[in-house]
């Protein structure tokens, strides 16, 4: 019966601690932004801007690449008015809509943030 108590404390105090560090390391919305952007960026340039055709020596690839970066700080700006954060205090669920305009494709974006880490789980062309 002793050795059933102490397995019980034992285990009450690993998932307590589990618990608390989950809490703690939680990620906010200005990191899941960060990560949004970051992201975003390196889809932007390796499937976007990479196959900017190759007509005036590079030129439209250069300033796709260019574009992508000095747009940066609107990019956050959009990702921070499209996302809406669902926070369960060990986790944090983020969902972002993004739609530039009409004539261009929209995008639907679910992550889940735990641990300092943020893993997209879906990704849908709208």
């Amino acid at each position: 019966m002793k050795g059933l108590q102490v397995v019980q404390t034992i285990g009450t105090v690993v998932l307590a601690g589990l618990g608390v560090a989950m809490a703690m390391t939680n990620p906010s919305q200005a990191e899941y932004e960060e990560f949004a952007l970051q992201q975003l960026t390196v889809y932007l340039k390796d499937n976007v801007c990479a196959k900017a055709s190759e007509d005036f020596g590079g030129f439209l690839k250069r300033q796709c690449n260019l574009l992508v970066e000095t747009g940066s700080p609107q990019v956050k700006q959009l990702i921070a008015e499209t996302t809406e954060r669902h926070n369960f205090i060990f986790l944090s669920i983020y969902r972002t809509d993004l739609s530039v305009s009409s004539f261009l494709p929209s995008y639907h974006f679910e992550s889940v943030g735990v641990f300092n880490n943020i893993y997209i789980y879906q990704a849908q062309k709208q």
